[in-house]
């Protein structure tokens, strides 16, 4: 197994006649943080809700430590821990209030980790202030606090940051981060705040109508989000055209309107202009374009604005 913290073969998950997720194939490895992007329907919360137990996959198979779930459920679900759509934090306590009620309800009656827990996640000077004057932001922490009861070696955040002011994404931010670094933490995250993702995450997962279009490290993601070509034609077929047969690429993608990007960088751009001059093609904007983590996300999507997928 080596480093293997979750493995999925094969995952399939249908309501009725449409399927959430289909042949997903991932592998989570110890000590990551890793990035799951998609669109709202996408399957990023049914993906982690079959990870977590709180669904029945159609099809294939979910192994946590190297143990299936019906296996090892016990095992598997001490050393798993997971934030799931909203906080599990009673408003009329307080944050220490709320630690200490987790605790004696799993049976963990320890005041040194309830102090530990709330100093870990910035919560530890709140003193009487009830959860329900909390920000979100506050209970955010709160919540991945109650789900870092028992020291688990996996965590699952769905969209911990929605909805958060700057100061609170950067303070989930700074947490996850020592988790990782720290206690060697492996963490799940999804998230629609992509440059936020790109911050934290050491490793990015696309997702797009159930199936798993691209994973990559942030290395990788590097490498790929080089500088390209914007080109706007007046003619985009001629352009692409060209491109293939006069340029030799096809390392291009045609964007939505009347515009190319193209990734192979020329060498000689007065050269390059002049060979699309020859060829007819009129030419009404080039900009060299830097490409983020979003633009990326849409050249693997194909930039497809339909979802058509189960909302989860």
């Amino acid at each position: 197994m080596g480093n293997s913290v979750l493995e999925i073969k094969n995952l399939s998950k249908r309501y009725n006649s449409q399927w959430a997720l289909k042949n997903v194939n991932l592998r989570l490895e110890k000590g990551r943080i890793y990035g799951l992007i998609g669109k709202n329907g996408a399957g990023k919360t049914t993906l982690m809700r079959m990870v977590a137990g709180l669904g029945f996959p159609t099809n294939g198979t979910v192994e946590l430590f190297g143990k299936s779930r019906e296996d090892g459920l016990k095992d598997t679900n001490r050393r798993m821990g997971a934030l799931i759509e909203y906080p599990a934090v009673i408003g009329n306590m307080t944050a220490k209030e709320n630690i200490h009620f987790q605790c004696l309800m799993r049976g963990i009656p320890n005041f040194e980790l309830e102090d530990e827990l709330l100093e870990l996640t910035g919560l530890k000077d709140t003193g009487k202030k009830k959860v329900k004057n909390f920000s979100l932001g506050m209970k955010q922490r709160l919540g991945i606090a109650v789900v870092l009861l028992g020291s688990p070696e996996l965590l699952l955040l769905d969209e911990p940051i929605n909805a958060l002011d700057p100061s609170g994404v950067i303070e989930i931010r700074n947490l996850l981060k020592r988790l990782r670094e720290f206690e060697n933490k492996t963490i799940l995250i999804s998230s629609h705040n992509l440059p936020e993702l790109y911050q934290t995450a050491t490793d990015y997962i696309i997702i797009h109508n159930g199936e798993v279009k691209d994973m990559l490290t942030h290395e990788e993601l590097e490498e790929h989000c080089k500088s390209y070509i914007s080109i706007e034609s007046t003619d985009i077929n001629k352009l692409a055209m060209v491109l293939e047969k006069e340029l030799e690429t096809s390392n291009f993608q045609v964007m939505p309107g009347k515009s190319i990007s193209l990734y192979d960088l020329p060498g000689n751009m007065e050269q390059f202009g002049q060979v699309l001059y020859d060829n007819g093609v009129v030419i009404t904007k080039l900009a060299v374009v830097e490409t983020s983590l979003e633009e990326y996300y849409m050249r693997v999507i194909g930039g497809d604005g339909n979802d058509g997928s189960v909302q989860e």
